[in-house]
């Protein structure tokens, strides 16, 4: 990792906190990486909802869930919004989301996005990821193929800079367990 991706890396302490620093302790440094960076991160939850109109026509509404009561079989998005308030672009950062426990994965948007099946410590695509679980008996761990129900984390590696005063919306969905 070159310099400017630790940087920026460093920049988003809330997402991952490296800290090195003569008399200040982690949280001190990751507060001053925060308050310096240009990226900022704004999350939004929508529930999905389908109304149908008098004459049949069927449309998609996104509501706060403030406004509706959740219940399982419910469609969630998840939206972040990446803005890069800086002077230069930037690049090499990391947004990691964690799944909420009441929700069940069902896709990320980006096909440049990555999950995780074990609290974020291992990352890669779905389709490649596997699960330990007991065999039928009980006494062995055997490999499975991960499915949508095993997603704990989605993440994104920003490869590509976000410009100067740019914004980049990045989501995923789900569904209430």
């Amino acid at each position: 990792m070159n310099k400017r991706m630790l940087k920026a890396v460093l920049r988003l302490a809330p997402l991952v906190a490296v800290a090195v620093g003569v008399g200040l302790n982690p949280a001190q440094v990751a507060a001053q990486e925060v308050a310096r960076s240009p990226i900022s991160l704004t999350s939004e939850v929508k529930i999905e909802r389908i109304e149908v109109a008098a004459n049949g026509t069927e449309k998609v509404k996104l509501l706060s869930p403030s406004e509706v009561a959740v219940v399982p079989g419910d469609k969630v998005l998840f939206t972040l919004q990446v803005q890069n308030s800086g002077a230069e672009p930037a690049a090499g950062f990391v947004a990691t989301n964690p799944l909420p426990a009441p929700v069940r994965f069902t896709s990320v948007t980006e096909g440049w996005a990555d999950v995780s099946v074990d609290g974020g410590l291992t990352w890669g695509k779905l389709a490649s990821l596997k699960v330990k679980i007991k065999d039928a008996a009980g006494t062995a761990e055997v490999e499975r193929a991960a499915g949508p129900e095993d997603v704990t984390h989605v993440r994104w590696v920003f490869v590509d800079p976000i410009a100067a005063g740019a914004k980049k919306t990045i989501s995923y969905r789900g569904v209430v367990k």
